[in-house]
C-alpha cells in the first residue's frame, strides 16, 4: 500500500519528517551556540509545514519574562516587541502551564495579543497558531511557535507532535541561551546597584534604579558641586528632603551647618522671627535676642521645605537674602550678611499661585534657578521591590524583627496600587505589615484594607467569590510546594491538610508537583 503525504505532494510524510529531523540534528551536532542557526531551523520548519512564520521564545527566570529570541517571517522590529509576562498571551500561557496551545483562528481569540503586529489574515483566509513548550531537564526553558493558514480538514496533532520533537532536540541548547540571558540580566542589575552605591545615594536612603530616578541622581551630582539655588518639586511624600540632603552632602559645604525649615509648620506670626531672628523687645515675649535660621546657616545650607506656604510679607525678605545675602533681625536696624546656600521645595503649583497673587513672581524666578522634579511612586513602579526590601531591612533593625520576605501576591498588590501618599505611604504600609506578621513573611492580608479593595487597586474580581478563593488556594499550594521543593508530604504538613486532600487539589488545579523540584 502506497503512503501519500497528507499535507502536500506525493512524497512520503514519514520520509520528509525524518529528513527534517536529521538536518536539524546535524546542525545541533555542529554548533552549541545555536544563535546563528536558529533562523535557518525556523525556516526549515516553516517550509516543512508550509506555514507563514515561526518564532522561538526564551523564558528568563530572573525577571519572569519571555522574549522572542529568533524568528522566521518576522522583522527585527517585530521580534523586539515580542516580550511577555508569565501567563500573558499564548506564549505566557504555554510557559506557565507547560502545555501546547492551539488557536485555530487568531483573529477571533482574545488570547492572541499580537504584540508583534503580525498579519492575522492571509489573502482573506484565517490564520492558526500552534505553540509548544520547550522543556529541558523537566524545566520549561522557552516556546516554539508556528503560524499557518487555517485548514479545517487537517488535524493539529501532527504539528504539535513535530514541534514537540524539535523542541526536545533543541531544548539543551535553548537552556544554554536561557542561562546566558539570565546571567546578563543579573550583571545589569548588579551594575545598576553598584552605580547607585558609588554615587553615595544609598547612604542617604534614596533607593531607585528606574530611569527617572537615575536622572534625578545625575542632576543631584551635577548641581551639588555648585552653590546654585535649587528648587525641588514633587508631590507630598516623594522624598524631597532626601534630595536636599543629597545635594548638601555632594557640595563643598557638606561639613558645614545644614538647617532645615518646614515653612508650613511655622505660625504666620512667628515665621519672620524664626527665619531672620529678633532683637530683645521686638514684640511681647521677646525677652532676649535670638538668631534666625538664615543666620545659623551661615557658611552652610538652608532647606526651605514647602516654600509655597510662606506669606507674602516674608517672601520679600527672602527675595532680598537671595539677591544681596543680607537681612535685618525683627525689631533691629543692623544689616547682617550671610553666606548661605538655599535649597527650596514645594508640592504646590507655584505658577498658579503667581496668577492668584499668592506668590511673588520675582521670588519664583530667583529660586527656580535649577529645578529638580521628583517622580511620584506610581511613575516609578519598578522601584517598589527595592524600596520594600529597604524598608523591611530598616524595620528589622529598628524593631529587632526577622522578616525574611514578602509574598508574590502581596508584592503584586503593592505594584498595582496608585500610592497617593507616595513613598511615605509605602513606608508606613510596610511597617504595619512587619508588625502584623507572625511567620516572618509579609502576606497580602497584612496589607492595609485600602490596598485590598478592587476600587483602590483597579483589579475588580472576575468570576465571583469561588473563583477568588480558588486563586488564593492555588497560590498557597504553589508557595508550599516551592518551599518544600515539590515534596507533597511536607507541603501537606505545612498547609495542615492531609496528603490526600492536597493530591485532590493538585489534580483539580492541574498543578504538577515535579515542576517545583530543584
Amino acid at each position: 500500500m502506497e503512503i501519500k503525504c497528507r499535507k502536500a505532494g506525493d512524497e512520503c510524510y514519514g520520509l520528509r519528517e525524518m529528513i527534517l529531523l536529521f538536518d536539524i540534528s546535524q546542525r545541533l551536532i555542529q554548533t552549541r551556540q545555536l544563535k546563528d542557526d536558529l533562523p535557518t531551523i525556523l525556516r526549515m520548519i516553516v517550509e516543512y509545514l508550509e506555514a507563514e512564520r515561526s518564532f522561538l521564545s526564551i523564558f528568563n527566570r530572573e525577571s519572569s519574562k519571555i522574549y522572542i529570541e529568533a524568528a522566521y517571517g518576522l522583522s527585527s522590529a517585530q521580534r523586539a516587541k515580542g516580550k511577555y509576562e508569565l501567563g500573558e498571551g499564548i506564549t505566557g500561557k504555554v510557559v506557565e502551564m507547560v502545555r501546547p496551545v492551539v488557536i485555530e483562528k487568531i483573529s477571533k481569540s482574545s488570547l492572541f495579543l499580537n504584540k508583534t503586529n503580525q498579519e492575522i489574515h492571509k489573502n482573506g483566509k484565517e490564520l492558526s497558531i500552534i505553540c509548544v513548550p520547550i522543556v529541558d531537564s523537566a524545566k520549561v526553558v522557552g516556546t516554539l511557535s508556528v503560524v499557518r493558514v487555517y485548514n479545517p480538514h487537517i488535524s493539529f496533532d501532527e504539528d504539535i507532535r513535530m514541534l514537540t520533537i524539535i523542541g526536545s532536540l533543541i531544548g539543551q541548547v535553548v537552556r544554554y541561551r536561557q542561562e546566558k540571558m539570565e546571567e546578563l540580566e543579573l550583571l545589569k542589575q548588579k551594575n545598576l546597584e553598584l552605580e547607585t552605591k558609588l554615587s553615595g545615594i544609598r547612604n542617604l536612603n534614596m533607593i531607585g534604579n528606574s530611569s527617572k530616578m537615575r536622572d534625578v541622581f545625575s542632576l543631584v551630582q551635577m548641581v551639588g558641586k555648585t552653590n546654585s539655588t535649587v528648587l525641588i518639586r514633587g508631590e507630598s511624600g516623594v522624598g524631597k528632603e532626601l534630595v536636599a540632603d543629597a545635594i548638601h552632602m555632594a557640595s563643598a559645604r557638606n561639613d558645614k551647618t545644614f538647617v532645615k525649615v518646614n515653612c508650613s509648620a511655622l505660625p504666620e506670626s512667628l515665621i519672620e522671627s524664626e527665619l531672620f531672628g529678633h532683637e530683645k523687645g521686638a514684640f511681647t515675649g521677646a525677652d532676649s535676642q535670638r538668631k534666625g535660621r538664615f543666620e545659623l546657616a551661615n557658611k552652610g545650607t538652608i532647606f526651605l521645605d514647602e516654600i509655597g506656604d510662606i506669606p507674602l510679607s516674608a517672601q520679600v525678605k527672602i527675595l532680598r537674602i537671595i539677591q544681596q545675602r543680607q537681612f535685618e533681625r525683627l525689631g533691629g536696624t543692623e544689616t547682617i550678611s550671610t553666606d548661605v546656600r538655599i535649597i527650596a521645595a514645594t508640592n504646590r503649583n507655584l505658577e498658579e499661585m503667581i496668577k492668584d497673587g499668592e506668590f511673588r513672581e520675582d521670588l519664583y524666578y530667583r529660586i527656580n534657578v535649577f529645578p529638580i522634579f521628583i517622580p511620584s511612586l506610581r511613575e516609578r513602579r519598578n522601584d517598589i521591590p527595592l524600596l520594600v526590601d529597604h524598608f523591611i531591612e530598616k524595620f528589622n533593625k529598628e524593631n529587632n524583627s526577622k522578616i525574611k520576605r514578602i509574598t508574590t501576591s502581596a508584592l503584586n498588590m503593592l505594584m498595582v496600587y496608585s500610592w497617593p501618599g507616595n513613598i511615605r505611604e509605602l513606608e508606613n504600609c510596610i511597617e504595619r505589615a512587619c508588625i502584623l506578621s507572625s511567620d516572618n513573611v509579609i502576606h497580602s492580608y497584612h496589607l492595609p484594607p485600602s490596598l485590598q479593595t478592587a476600587d483602590s487597586t483597579n483589579t475588580s474580581a472576575k468570576g465571583g467569590m469561588i473563583y477568588t478563593v480558588e486563586q488564593v488556594e492555588k497560590q498557597l499550594i504553589r508557595e508550599a510546594l516551592t518551599s518544600t521543593k515539590g515534596n507533597i508530604v511536607k507541603a501537606a504538613e505545612n498547609l495542615k491538610i492531609t496528603e490526600r486532600m492536597l493530591g485532590t487539589r493538585l489534580k483539580k488545579y492541574n498543578i504538577e508537583a515535579w515542576r517545583f523540584k530543584v
